[in-house]
């Protein structure tokens, strides 16, 4: 089988512009929509490549799959980054490698973060109206801060998704999430995390980990040896556990 042939097609969903990736047949409805969010400072389209490799490892799921890849609310230009975008303001110190306090941090909830996460939601919303998918046919993921508003709006949802991809994100608002997590038991949770990660440390990533598995949620952890981004063997993890949502 040759690779599949992808569209891409640029959207307004919710109260987000987002970029829309797949292979499906004219036609056909997905079976599985995945809305994955880019990470600080990076343009809107930034994971569109990561969206079309995932489909290209595992071919079926081109036939099966959407991809929804929103663009963050928050323009960065006047921070010297004209594309760049960002969910809520992080902290210098951590754009800087230079937070110490990583226990304060998570738990505090970001400025910002509400107004995120109503943005994040109305795309779920506006995904799940126009494929008529429900929510438990929907995986959230995302990147670095891309991971912890799609963790924190995968833990509000009003019924539990398809499952959470978090590619090198952190711990949040610890006290609201595992408070919501308690009615998450048993949601797949895929997480991976560079070992070597000078800006959100492999220890917040096990923090995080950590907090999850104890309230019952279930995560496949995949610690690699690298910095902070995706890695090949992590995308192939990926592709494998949504391969794993859509089932038979």
């Amino acid at each position: 089988m040759g690779a599949p042939k992808l569209r891409r097609v640029s959207t307004r969903l919710g109260e987000l512009d987002c970029q829309v990736v797949e292979g499906l047949p004219e036609g056909k409805s997905p079976e599985l929509a995945v809305v994955l969010c880019h990470g600080f400072g990076a343009p809107a389209g930034d994971l569109v490549p990561m969206a079309a490799q995932l489909l290209a490892m595992h071919p079926p799921l081109a036939q099966r799959v959407r991809f929804i890849l929103p663009g963050a609310p928050l323009s960065l230009a006047d921070r010297g980054m004209p594309t760049g975008r960002s969910w809520f303001p992080i902290p210098d110190a951590i754009l800087l490698g230079q937070m110490r306090d990583w226990p304060a941090f998570a738990k505090e909830v970001p400025p910002g973060l509400p107004a995120a996460r109503r943005a994040l939601m109305s795309v779920v919303a506006a995904v799940s109206a126009a494929t008529k998918l429900p929510y438990s046919k929907i995986v959230l993921g995302g990147f670095s801060q891309g991971g912890m508003v799609t963790t924190d709006v995968a833990l509000r949802l009003e019924e539990c998704p398809a499952g959470l991809c978090i590619l090198s994100g952190t711990l949040i608002a610890e006290p609201e999430w595992r408070q919501k997590a308690k009615a998450r038991q048993g949601l797949p949770v895929f997480q991976g995390h560079g070992r070597y990660d000078p800006l959100l440390p492999f220890a917040t990533a096990e923090h995080l980990r950590d907090t999850l598995v104890q309230e019952g949620l279930s995560v496949d952890f995949f610690p690699f040896d690298g910095q902070h981004t995706i890695d090949d063997e992590e995308q192939e993890r990926m592709a494998a556990f949504l391969k794993a949502r859509l089932g038979s």
